[in-house]
């Protein structure tokens, strides 16, 4: 059996970055720091794509508490610098700690 789950607990680095499309949806995307148990040891910077946020999500900043649950996928494509690839949470629902669902 596969699964393919991803649930994040962590801070915005940056306050979202949002992009509409002719077709009408919109995206977000969202860089959310995780921290190991001992943050001078690890902590991880994770793109997290959401498409078609609802509108609270403008109002969070740089430093914001949030939780994350999605899938993780690997996108490629090829640019000048030839052929890369990215991996990101896409992400089902982003939660502020003790508020609404964003």
């Amino acid at each position: 059996m596969d699964i393919n789950i991803v649930v994040l607990a962590g801070k915005l680095a940056v306050a979202p970055e949002f992009r509409d499309f002719e077709s009408g949806a919109r995206l977000a995307r969202l860089l959310v720091t995780v921290r190991s148990e001992n943050p001078t040891v690890r902590t991880d910077v994770v793109p997290v794509s959401l498409w078609d946020p609802d509108g609270k999500l403008t109002d969070l900043q740089r430093g914001d508490s949030v939780y994350v649950a999605g899938t993780l996928q690997r996108r490629f494509w090829t640019d000048g610098s030839g052929k890369r690839s990215r991996v990101e949470v896409i992400a089902h629902q982003v939660v502020q700690p003790d508020l609404a669902p964003v």
